[in-house]
């Protein structure tokens, strides 16, 4: 393990816990505790609780606040209200994704903006370059845990910690509250799993305390400490976008299928060269493929037609372990997108047959 890699403030649970650590965005991180499959299978039926705190936090605030993001940001946040959320993403100057992210409405003129682990420099540095709406802008990464606690029984394995209704928080909506004794207390109905449940942002100095109330509380619904490797399979049974893999810095919003959080009625950086993308075509597509035999795809596999011809690329790749088949995405070019078209995939020495589907693979 890398010895520069940062720890956050629940390195020493983890690792009491009898974590497995692995080097991820910067990050000493639980990959496992028990088995990816158990961990996986009780979020999707139970309750299961994932450090993040490895994740980036930047503050908007001022006159100049909502401008600024409307000029970084691909979907308009004009729509957002107090207690509102909403997925976006960054674009560069040729029109590819800088980071995709959620933008929380605080109040009217400030605003916190989560992006991920292995972009905090690059997008920071990005979005103070483009303020020139004199907007005030912090970088709270280092100052805050993030704990997101997923699964159909998330609700009620946290309800006993807060005098909130949990129920009533509407999916990308948050409310700020007393959570375990901690005020002010971010709870978000966000999550990365498509299993429901929230996530909570809160300082530091709390986290350990937090982390053990909610273990205690949730242990009459089998709540499990998970890891990377489960919400990776999780998000990916889903067709989230990984950072990274399924979309970076050389793929347009349009390419990646963000095309819904992509609002050309407004000015941001490149919009010109997505709304000419969007009149004249994009030449390859993101999809979405489950495998027809039995094989599991990886990320950088060749996709190619029925004539054994390459035609893109493997860009995320498992065995989903609800489905038990190979699940994955990549891009093609555009005229072999289509749903229910077949491909081949190149695993190993092998051709496999495999369909293009319309996400999500698992219905919730």
């Amino acid at each position: 393990m890398t010895q520069d890699a940062k720890k956050t403030v629940l390195y020493n649970t983890h690792v009491a816990l009898g974590a497995k650590m692995t080097p991820f965005a910067g990050y000493h991180m639980p990959l496992r505790y028990t088995s990816d499959k158990e961990e996986h299978n009780n979020v999707r039926q139970n309750v299961g609780m994932f450090d993040v705190s490895h994740m980036g936090e930047f503050f908007v605030k001022g006159k100049g606040a909502l401008d600024l993001i409307q000029r970084i940001s691909t979907n308009d946040a004009t729509k957002l209200y107090d207690g509102k959320a909403q997925y976006s993403c960054l674009t560069n100057n040729h029109g590819g994704i800088i980071d995709d992210l959620i933008v929380y409405r605080l109040s009217e003129e400030e605003y916190m903006l989560v992006v991920n682990a292995s972009n905090i420099e690059k997008d920071w540095n990005w979005i103070v370059k483009q303020n020139t709406f004199e907007a005030e802008l912090s970088n709270e990464s280092d100052n805050m845990s993030l704990l997101a606690i997923q699964g159909p029984n998330a609700l009620k394995a946290l309800q006993s910690l807060t005098n909130i209704s949990l129920e009533k928080i509407a999916y990308y909506s948050f409310v700020k509250a007393k959570f375990a004794g901690v005020e002010d207390v971010i709870i978000s109905a966000t999550g990365y799993t498509g299993s429901g449940g929230v996530e909570l942002y809160l300082p530091n100095r709390s986290a350990a305390h937090v982390w053990d109330s909610i273990m205690e509380a949730g242990e009459p619904f089998k709540l499990l400490p998970t890891g990377l490797a489960a919400r990776d399979t999780l998000r990916l049974e889903m067709g989230f976008c990984l950072y990274g893999n399924d979309i970076d810095d050389f793929t347009s919003p349009l390419e990646g299928g963000l095309g819904w959080i992509t609002k050309l009625n407004k000015n941001f950086v490149a919009s010109d060269i997505i709304k000419a993308q969007k009149e004249n075509g994009i030449l390859r597509k993101l999809v979405a493929f489950e495998m027809l035999e039995k094989g599991i795809p990886r990320s950088g596999y060749e996709i190619l037609n029925s004539e054994g011809e390459v035609i893109g690329k493997v860009t995320s790749g498992t065995m989903s372990p609800i489905l038990n088949k190979g699940i994955g995405m990549g891009y093609v070019k555009i005229g072999f997108a289509k749903v229910d078209s077949e491909l081949l995939i190149q695993v190993r020495n092998k051709q496999l047959k495999a369909k293009i589907v319309k996400p999500p693979f698992v219905k919730i």
